[in-house]
């Protein structure tokens, strides 16, 4: 597809995912509210998906709001700005689950379709099957 990222580039982006999933847990075992509020808000971004029910453009959008780093970020720096330790470990898991995602190869989503990513096509096509 055109506008995926191929060869070194991608594996180099999956393993910046990895790398941020791996920091993001190790920062939150310094920093977090327990492994229960992590267990229980490692999946949350993936609510998004619901987005795609209003269509493909509209799952993207949702689906991309919840899974740039600009959120999780964003809850890091009010945390560390303000002494909020709850900002800042849900900026953490959040960070943590945007990197789980990226290290398996599913990237920010096109309006094609949930299978057209910024790493490349991911899924069944219909030559698969």
């Amino acid at each position: 597809m055109h506008g995926s990222t191929t060869g070194g580039v991608k594996l180099l982006l999956r393993a910046e995912g990895a790398f941020v999933l791996v920091a993001a847990v190790i920062a939150y075992a310094r920093f977090g509210l327990g492994w229960s509020v992590f267990a229980w808000s490692f999946l949350a971004p993936d609510l998004a998906f619901f987005g795609y029910l209003a269509g493909a453009g509209a799952g993207a959008v949702t689906y991309n709001a919840t899974h740039s780093y600009v959120g999780p970020v964003s809850l890091l720096a009010t945390g560390a700005l303000s002494g909020g330790s709850e900002f800042v470990a849900a900026g953490l898991i959040w960070c943590a689950h945007i990197g789980m995602d990226r290290a398996l190869g599913y990237g920010l989503k096109y309006s094609a379709g949930f299978g057209f990513t910024h790493l490349g096509r991911i899924g069944r096509t219909k030559s698969d099957a």
